[in-house]
């Protein structure tokens, strides 16, 4: 696929269906087997705070949700989740969180540096929100090596119309500079489906994905929770993000693309689907069983069976039904493949 595709181009490949969209995932599934073999990479994902100081009008977890259930796990709660981790076989942690002021870089520097010298082998993952560039510079010097951090929305007026007005677009844009700038294996993404996003904004965001090149893309479909102003919206098109996946695999070969849990919460084999359309990673969660429930960030969130890190034997036997199986390396991104 050539890079730099036109909108009507780019248009006519995410409405594809039928025929059409399953050779563009044959082709994207194709440049990912090429690449990474018949494997996926996994991330234990660790959500250490429940806790927002934003009010975004499609998350569950915005500070006006008086409903929704807080809690904030200790440092101690981090790193035994990363020992239980580590013990089933996986080499990448996520620490992933709202906005919560409590995780000064005070505590999480020391919590970093931590998780790093007990285990050396494995890469920390950060997807804490927008912080300072001094703050993503010091927890970079800590150890962290990857940053998520999804732009949302390449459209501007979109991306005001999703957010409370004391977000800003820019400073959004300006986050992922300095986190590509410092070195992060950096991952960006939208969400599929969002009220009032068209097929051209998705266009828009390819284009930016491609232009900033980030390390990892996630990309899943909008997912309506009953308590913000978009809960009686209809979830995203599966079909859709799909064709963004594949799309996002041909533009950016090397790229970590995760079939999210967000994917697999509508379609019950999420996982298969989006490997098939390019992606190669599954991020299964780590996070006390007590508080998955409570980290509500769209209704119905899946957080047992194979999304979940202590049934890694069963999530093989998933893979291995389509012929496939889990690569238990750090799963570094590398452009020289």
């Amino acid at each position: 696929m050539k890079p730099q595709l036109s909108p009507i181009e780019l248009r006519a490949l995410l409405n594809s269906r039928g025929e059409e969209a399953q050779y563009l995932r044959d082709c994207a599934a194709r440049t990912s087997e090429e690449l990474f073999g018949r494997a996926v990479y996994l991330r234990g994902l660790i959500e250490i705070s429940s806790y927002c100081r934003n009010n975004c009008l499609y998350c569950g977890l915005r500070r006006d949700n008086t409903s929704a259930e807080r809690y904030r796990l200790t440092a101690e709660q981090i790193i035994e989740c990363c020992q239980h981790g580590y013990k089933a076989g996986l080499r990448t942690f996520v620490l992933q969180g709202g906005e919560d002021g409590y995780w000064t870089d005070e505590r999480l520097v020391p919590l970093v540096e931590s998780i790093v010298a007990t285990f050396p082998d494995a890469a920390v993952t950060l997807s804490l929100g927008e912080r300072s560039a001094d703050s993503y510079k010091a927890l970079r010097a800590a150890g962290a090596s990857r940053y998520l951090l999804r732009h949302e929305a390449a459209s501007e007026s979109l991306y005001r119309a999703i957010h409370p007005a004391e977000m800003s677009y820019r400073a959004r844009l300006e986050a992922i500079e300095h986190l590509l700038a410092l070195g992060y294996q950096t991952g960006m993404g939208m969400m599929i489906g969002v009220p009032g996003q068209s097929v051209d904004d998705i266009a828009e965001d390819i284009k930016l994905i491609y232009n900033l090149k980030p390390q990892m893309v996630g990309i899943g479909p909008f997912i309506p929770h009953p308590a913000t102003p978009f809960g009686g919206a209809e979830a995203g098109d599966i079909e859709l993000v799909l064709n963004c996946i594949a799309i996002i695999r041909l533009m950016l070969p090397h790229a970590l693309i995760p079939a999210t849990t967000a994917l697999a919460t509508l379609c019950h084999d999420g996982h298969r689907r989006a490997i098939e359309a390019g992606a190669n990673v599954i991020m299964p969660n780590l996070s006390p069983a007590a508080v998955r429930s409570k980290y509500s960030i769209y209704a119905g969130k899946a957080a047992s069976g194979t999304e979940a890190a202590e049934n890694l034997r069963d999530l093989e036997a998933e893979l291995s039904a389509f012929g496939y199986t889990i690569n238990y390396g750090k799963g570094d991104y590398n452009d020289t493949l």
